[in-house]
């Protein structure tokens, strides 16, 4: 029943350096969920690099392999029957992670579910979309509902000032607008298409609908 439960909850993508940082939160010395920020992780996704592998030859089985992402390094720990599982993987492979946190002796480490051989191109796509994810964090605490409102009424100012000219690039847009990001620019230029404010001429062009 207890692994069932870890299964139900999010496989949350992160940096081991994330991991490490976090706060392991406790219940009678019993492991509960790691806290970050206002996640509390149970479950974690991770892309990294195989840099140590120890397989015990005792009776009793275990395996230990060094999980390193370029942010920190890792342990990932599998005990019986589950080293069976993870026996084939190498020194220097790239490989997906997916398993739950776990907490002994004030040493956090991974317990994983699956561990997928990847291409290394894998590690600068998930860097690259973790820093994404973290760019647009930040923009989403910056820009509150009178921030974005702001925003939309300066677009859509823009929009109306071009018709005389028959529109406007949406490039133009957002190099016109300094203190917004694209992301944020072109998602609200797309509430305004939906809501029927504006249309596109053309791909990459838009007027407004008046």
């Amino acid at each position: 029943m207890e692994e069932q439960k870890f299964k139900r909850n999010i496989a949350y993508k992160l940096r081991i350096e994330d991991v490490l940082m976090g706060k392991p939160i406790m219940n009678q010395e019993k492991f509960q969920f790691l806290e970050l920020g206002n996640k509390k992780i149970v479950r974690v996704n991770i892309i990294g690099n195989i840099v140590d592998k120890y397989q015990s030859e005792g009776e009793k089985k275990y395996i230990f392999l060094t999980l390193d992402d370029g942010s920190g390094q890792i342990l990932l720990k599998a005990f019986g029957d589950d080293v069976e599982k993870f026996k084939e993987i190498q020194r220097g492979a790239t490989v997906l992670v997916v398993g739950v946190i776990r907490n002994w002796n004030n040493e956090t480490y991974i317990s994983p579910e699956i561990i997928k051989e990847k291409n290394p191109k894998y590690l600068l796509i998930r860097k690259l979309e973790l820093e994404k994810q973290n760019l647009e964090s930040r923009e989403n605490k910056i820009f509150g509902k009178e921030q974005i409102k702001a925003l939309k009424d300066t677009i859509l100012d823009k929009i109306k000032n071009s018709e005389k000219d028959g529109g406007i690039e949406v490039d133009k847009i957002i190099t016109e607008i300094k203190d917004a990001s694209p992301e944020i620019i072109n998602q609200e230029i797309q509430k305004l298409l939906e809501d029927g404010m504006i249309f596109e001429p053309r791909p990459g062009k838009v007027r407004y609908l008046g």
